[in-house]
Formats: structure tokens, C-alpha cells, sequence
């Protein structure tokens, strides 16, 4: 039988990309119930489903069919929505990213998870995609040493991206409805957002190039909304860029992992859509590219069967894993906020 869902939220993440893919996935899954924070969203996504519906999340933790829980809350309702939906007695929650804003907050949570044995995943579907397990095998097998790592991500011409930026934080837009990036206080918190809700797709893998956080070397915010930041971990240079401009190029989110041995290019695919898994090029040392085939499966489904796993007991839910990706993107973004304080002019 299914596993029963209840999801947090009903923005613009879960209309077009949880309800689908959870769709790809029903002989696992199973919508019962969605809330709201008082958009009135709920209704109308659950009637499509034959599913309950509700305003906050009491009702749909305290609802008895509701087995597994979806977090697709702001940010900062994570953690709690998470210590929340342990403490109502469910099995599992999957959490969109960031699991949680601060290093309290994710100590906290993980601590909760582990005690009452409730499985945890964070939606960062970038780390369970297939191409970058392979990605993460060439590394391995052609033991060649990562010098720089560079993700670079140009959203396409749709103000969705935008949209979702709004939500995230609390910002005093400007006249032109843009967050008043002239305001170093709204600046930073721009910033640290957009690290823990947009770069953290890819922290968790850079993690596993990169693990140990020496020092961000600049960052800085792109308007009208992204940023630039560079960092050294385990001496690596890695590079994060984001631009997101309405008019803009095509969709670009690729990482490139320069090597000792050979340079390695993995396109992901755009946020939102179902096409397939990344698409990985190797260009060695002579000169040669090589690419590897892209798989009909994506990231996003590709996480939700590994939540199963996890559900099920077939594999084991990594809590230590998950806290040092948590506190390797809080940390980086803490510091990234920092470096701009100390750039900005005075």
C-alpha cells in the first residue's frame, strides 16, 4: 500500500513540482491532505486529488491517515513544522531546503528526529540525482584532486524565480518591487536567503568535494536578484553564481569540477520540469570530451524513492550526514554575509 501524505504548503513549489512528481510516484505515495497559511491554495490543489484540506499545520498533523509529512513551508518554518510533526508521532518527513536557518535550530531538529527514530530527508534533489553519482565515481576512480569547483546557475525568463525569492525572507521591496538592495540590512539578508534556499542544491555535493569551510573570499550581490561568492574549503576555490533576470538567457545550472587529472561539467536540469537526470562531460587531458548519457529519471523522483528507502528501513537515515550539510550551508552563508558587511561602503 501507499504511504499516506500530508503537505505543508501550497505555493508555487508544490502546484508545479511536488504534486507531479509525487504523480510519477503513486504506487509509493499517496496525497491526503494539504495546507495552507491562509492562501485558500490548499483547496484547490487537494480537490484535484480526492485529498483534505486545511488552513496552518495542526490540523493536518493531528489527521490520523497522515503517515509521512512534506515540509514546502518558508524557510523559516522548518524546523519547527519538523519538531512539530515528530512530536504528532509520524514516521517520516521530508523537508524541502534549507532543513533549517541556523545551527541551533538544526541541532535541534536532527536531536528530535534521532530520538523518536522519525526518517529525514531534505529535498536538495541535485545530490540525488544519478548523473552526480557518477560524477562522484569518476572523481573516485581517476583519483584525480579537485583544484576549483565553479556552479553556475542563470535563471530563465520567468518571474517565477522572482516570486519565490519574495517569499523566502521578509523584504522592504523598492519602488520598481525589487528588495531595496541599497539597505545593507536587507542586502545581507538577501544574501544569506539566497544562499540557504537557492545554492544549497549544490552544497550537499560540494560537501563531499570540499568539506572543511576555510574562508569565503568575496561575496557579492548581482541585481537585480543573485550573487557571487567564492570560498576555499579543504583547499578547493569554489565559486557560486546565480543571475536571475526576467528578460534573461535560457536556463543554465551547471557545475564544473576542474581536477588534477581532467575537467568535469555536470548540466543539471532546469528547477521545475521533469527532463531527466543531469547530463555529465569529461574532457581529459589531451584534449578529449567524453559525455555520458542523460537518465529518463530526475532528481526530484529520484529523492522521493529514496525517502521511501529510508521509510521503509531499507536504507538508514544518515542524521550526521544531514546536520554537517546543514551547518556547511549555514556556515558559509553566515560568513558570506560577513564578507559583504565588511565590503560594503561606510
Amino acid at each position: 500500500m501507499p504511504w499516506n501524505v500530508g503537505l505543508i504548503g501550497a505555493g508555487p513549489g508544490v502546484a508545479a513540482l511536488h504534486l507531479a512528481t509525487l504523480g510519477r510516484v503513486d504506487q509509493i505515495f499517496r496525497i491526503v491532505h494539504i495546507s495552507d497559511a491562509g492562501s485558500g491554495r490548499a483547496q484547490s490543489l487537494a480537490e484535484r486529488y480526492g485529498a483534505r484540506w486545511s488552513q496552518g499545520d495542526e490540523a493536518l498533523l493531528a489527521d490520523p491517515e497522515v503517515e509521512v509529512v512534506a515540509v514546502c513551508s518558508p524557510p523559516s518554518e522548518h524546523a519547527r513544522q519538523i519538531l512539530a510533526a515528530v512530536a504528532a508521532g509520524k514516521r517520516a518527513v521530508m523537508c524541502e531546503k534549507p532543513l533549517a536557518t541556523s545551527r541551533l535550530e538544526a541541532s535541534a531538529v536532527i536531536a528530535a528526529c534521532r530520538a523518536a527514530g522519525t526518517a529525514l530527508l531534505v529535498g536538495t534533489n541535485h545530490l540525488f540525482d544519478t548523473a552526480w553519482g557518477r560524477a562522484k565515481h569518476h572523481l573516485v576512480a581517476f583519483e584525480g584532486r579537485a583544484q576549483t569547483v565553479s556552479v553556475t546557475l542563470a535563471l530563465p525568463p520567468n518571474d517565477r524565480y522572482h516570486r519565490l525569492v519574495a517569499e523566502v525572507g521578509p523584504y522592504l521591496p523598492s519602488h520598481r518591487g525589487r528588495p531595496d538592495l541599497s539597505d545593507p540590512v536587507i542586502a545581507a539578508d538577501v544574501l544569506r536567503q539566497l544562499v540557504t534556499g537557492l545554492a544549497v542544491h549544490d552544497l550537499p555535493a560540494l560537501r563531499d568535494i570540499a568539506p572543511v569551510l576555510e574562508k569565503v573570499e568575496y561575496a557579492r550581490l548581482v541585481p537585480p536578484v543573485g550573487y557571487v561568492v567564492g570560498y576555499r574549503a579543504s583547499g578547493v576555490l569554489v565559486q557560486l553564481v546565480a543571475t536571475m533576470i526576467p528578460h534573461g538567457p535560457d536556463a543554465l545550472w551547471r557545475m564544473s569540477i576542474a581536477t588534477t587529472e581532467d575537467r568535469i561539467e555536470v548540466d543539471f536540469p532546469p528547477a521545475f520540469v521533469h527532463a531527466g537526470s543531469a547530463v555529465i562531460r569529461v574532457r581529459t587531458a589531451d584534449g578529449r570530451w567524453t559525455t555520458y548519457r542523460r537518465d529518463l529519471e530526475d532528481g526530484y523522483i529520484s529523492e522521493w524513492r529514496a525517502f521511501a528507502a529510508l521509510i521503509e528501513g531499507v536504507a538508514p537515515t544518515e542524521y550526521d550526514d544531514l546536520l554537517a550539510d546543514a551547518y556547511y550551508a549555514i556556515d558559509i552563508a553566515d560568513a558570506a554575509v560577513s564578507r559583504l558587511r565588511a565590503e560594503a561602503p561606510r
